[in-house]
């Protein structure tokens, strides 16, 4: 996992317990088999073969088997294989090492944010209509939730989650509604909770208070 345009470090798990010569070998990292990410050929690097979002994003330290990607994107998700290969003849190599990861980015959703939708005044027998949104976040949440808290009592209630995707950044952004009767009993709190996925926990609004 890496957060959006840090840096990620993609290892080959290689122990090289022979001490093979890097001049003696070939290494490669692709991405979902098909895309050339970076090449080291018997020693050096080989630029011909890799993939245009990749040129110039990466850089390779043999030292410990391990590629550098720079500002990791949304479209950098995937499965990355490294393969490296050793020269037995002039015109024979061998595949002797082959390790594969999967890379996830995670940008972080801005804090909840609670807008009232009504105008006016709230009266006693009206409606209480509201709106949280949420933005600029990947992957996709989970769901979003309203806690309605008086009296040390807690309702809490799933809502409905709309989710739009920005077509070029590919980050998300969400909103949910909540119409409810106007609280009578006392003093209120509303606030709204955004779950994220992949562990992230959760963002919480400021509350607003009827």
């Amino acid at each position: 996992k890496t957060f959006l345009h840090h840096t990620v470090h993609l290892s080959c798990h290689f122990p090289n317990s022979q001490k093979i010569d890097v001049n003696n070998l070939i290494i490669f990292w692709q991405k979902d088999t098909i895309k050339v990410v970076h090449e080291v050929y018997y020693g050096q690097e080989k630029h011909e073969n890799l993939s245009p979002e990749y040129v110039n994003r990466t850089k390779v330290d043999l030292g410990k088997w391990t590629l550098q990607l720079f500002n990791a994107g949304i479209e950098d998700e995937g499965r990355y294989q490294c393969i490296i290969m050793q020269k037995i003849t002039e015109q024979s190599r061998a595949v002797i090492h082959k390790s594969e990861c999967s890379l996830h980015v995670i940008a972080n959703y801005s804090q909840p944010e609670i807008a009232e939708l009504h105008s006016g005044e709230l009266k006693p027998n009206g409606y209480l209509n509201l709106s949280c949104s949420s933005s600029g976040g990947y992957p996709e949440p989970q769901e979003m939730t309203w806690l309605i808290s008086y009296e040390n009592i807690t309702h809490s209630s799933t809502a409905h989650m709309d989710v739009s995707q920005d077509a070029v950044t590919k980050l998300y952004n969400v909103t949910s509604k909540l119409n409810i009767p106007v609280p009578t009993k006392s003093h209120t709190n509303i606030s709204c909770l955004l779950h994220l996925r992949e562990q992230l926990g959760s963002l919480v609004s400021v509350p607003l208070g009827i």
